[in-house]
């Protein structure tokens, strides 16, 4: 019987995405499109009626700025905001800035879908002439981090991501929800689809073939233990929820090289 429900939300379209580079840990604002997609998926919410009372974000800017202009279209702009860098998108080390299309010309479309889908395999780690290292690891945002900087992460695997998401989950989401309260999650695809393999149970194999689409918000009716009653739930119209999550699948083939 479901007993909560939480909504996580891949963030709208960044400047990034757009351009379709592994964007990672660099802060981007929402595109023009990206700032459209958050406030359709506001109006949505509001639509099903939706009342929240916690939105949890990671600490990049898009994934803040989606949270505020859901909030904004569904007037609920003072519902409690609270950060944390375990909500951040995967760490995608020396792969940041890289166009996923040339990278697929280089190295091919199977090595880049490893790297982009895989649970446990890692990229190659952002090393310290990379050209975004020291916009990253020089970041006042993450001297307010539960670690030390020097103990960030130089690359993640998907895994790596569930590994540092999961005792924030423990600690502080699940027992919001357990209270009684609604949450909202405004994170990344990762940093989703991480807490989804966890929630669902999704085998290491199959979670490769979790996509999800920016803007696009994802019920989850939940149980005492915080477990799925039923299958997760795009909402919005589902021809074009398949059109985008087809997009996304793209990014990583040759032939979207320009």
């Amino acid at each position: 019987m479901s007993k909560y429900k939480l909504v996580l939300l891949r963030h709208g379209e960044g400047a990034w995405n757009k351009e379709n580079r592994f964007c990672s840990w660099v802060d981007q604002k929402l595109s023009e499109d990206g700032v459209k997609e958050a406030q359709d998926c506001g109006r949505l919410l509001k639509q099903q009626g939706y009342k929240f009372d916690l939105v949890f974000t990671s600490i990049l800017s898009r994934s803040i700025q989606t949270a505020w202009l859901v909030l904004e279209a569904m007037g609920q702009e003072w519902v409690p905001v609270v950060k944390s860098w375990r909500l951040n998108e995967r760490h995608y080390g020396g792969l940041i800035g890289l166009n996923r299309a040339e990278m697929a010309r280089q190295h091919g479309e199977e090595k880049v879908k490893v790297w982009r889908r895989s649970y446990d395999v890692t990229p190659p780690l952002i090393e310290e002439s990379h050209p975004y290292f020291l916009e990253l690891y020089n970041d006042r945002r993450y001297t307010t981090c539960d670690v030390a900087r020097e103990n960030l992460p130089r690359a993640e695997s998907l895994k790596e991501v569930l590994n540092r998401l999961l005792p924030y989950w423990n600690s502080t989401v699940a027992p919001e929800i357990q209270k009684g309260k609604t949450v909202l999650i405004s994170a990344h695809g990762n940093s989703c689809r991480a807490l989804l393999k966890h929630l669902e149970g999704i085998s290491d194999q199959d979670i490769a073939n979790v996509t999800l689409p920016t803007g696009i918000p994802v019920q989850l009716e939940l149980d005492d233990n915080l477990k799925p009653v039923k299958p997760r739930q795009l909402l919005g119209d589902q021809a074009k929820i398949q059109a985008a999550i087809k997009k996304v699948e793209d990014q990583g083939k040759a032939k979207q090289a320009t």
